[in-house]
């Protein structure tokens, strides 16, 4: 398969796609806001729909959704002093509902809406490889730059407000870096599995490790040996490396929690020292 360019592509994409997906979840997990991301994952069909209608890129336009998805349930939970699920739940709403509608009105077949829907990491070109490498730098070198107050925000908010810290920069900066993951790990596993990107390595990094830069550090190794075994293991079995990738990605997590459980039963029987 090393002999196909599209396949090397693809290759390349998985590990730098996995690895920005591994460190942006972290974050997403311990600030807990998974539901957020979920809404601005399916806002982003909106985007997509409203990109083919216009017949723009609909990649571009669903990071403007995206984007602005996620400032829109910033203002709607601290402006507006709405509730952030009901918040999310408006976001979400209203993105996937603009979505349907552009997609009904755009003439013809879309054929690139399965793609967006369930992923297609083959389809990634040379140009998408130096974006999501350039995402990649931007995205290690503020975590670098920033990683105390990002860690400080992420655990205890009224903490960070105390201490000086930027809250609502370090906040607004994180929150477009999560919307602009969002859109590129589309192009991975699409709008319909991207959450276990986002999740499910930083879930079975916490079976072992407790601190915040052990867990994106174990969840980077998780991500990427999950995301290239998927790709791998989709060219023996014809089946979307997308759903395979998922699907390594969640045996791993229930791995390590029975062996987890495992370990803790047996240091239970383990007879008590005599006195």
């Amino acid at each position: 398969m090393l002999e196909y360019q599209f396949f090397i592509n693809a290759l390349i994409g998985v590990v730098l796609i996995s690895a920005a997906a591994a460190v942006i979840g972290t974050y997403v997990v311990a600030r807990r806001l998974v539901a957020v991301a979920g809404g601005i994952t399916h806002s982003c069909f909106g985007g997509l729909g409203l990109g083919c209608y216009l017949g723009v890129s609909p990649m571009a336009v669903a990071g403007v959704f995206a984007v602005a998805s996620a400032l829109g349930v910033e203002w709607l939970s601290t402006r507006q002093r709405l509730r952030e699920d009901s918040a999310i739940a408006v976001i979400w709403a209203v993105g996937m509902a603009i979505g349907v509608l552009f997609v009904f009105l755009t003439p013809g077949f879309v054929p690139e809406l399965n793609s967006f829907l369930f992923g297609n990491i083959l389809t990634i070109s040379a140009l998408d490889l130096w974006i999501f490498g350039a995402y990649l730098v931007v995205l290690a070198a503020f975590f670098l730059w920033q990683r105390r107050a990002i860690v400080a925000c992420a655990f205890d908010v009224d903490f960070a407000t105390v201490s000086h810290l930027p809250v609502h920069a370090i906040n607004t900066t994180m929150i477009i870096l999560v919307s602009v993951c969002i859109v590129l790990t589309i192009r991975l596993v699409g709008v319909m599995l991207l959450m276990s990107m986002l999740s499910l390595p930083q879930l079975t990094a916490e079976v072992f490790a407790h601190r915040f830069n052990r867990i994106m550090g174990i969840s980077v190794v998780v991500s990427l040996l999950c995301s290239v075994g998927g790709l791998l293991l989709g060219t023996v079995v014809d089946v979307p490396c997308s759903a395979l990738i998922v699907i390594v990605m969640a045996a791993a997590f229930f791995l390590a929690r029975l062996s987890a459980g495992l370990r803790s039963r047996l240091q239970r029987r383990r007879p008590a020292p005599e006195i």
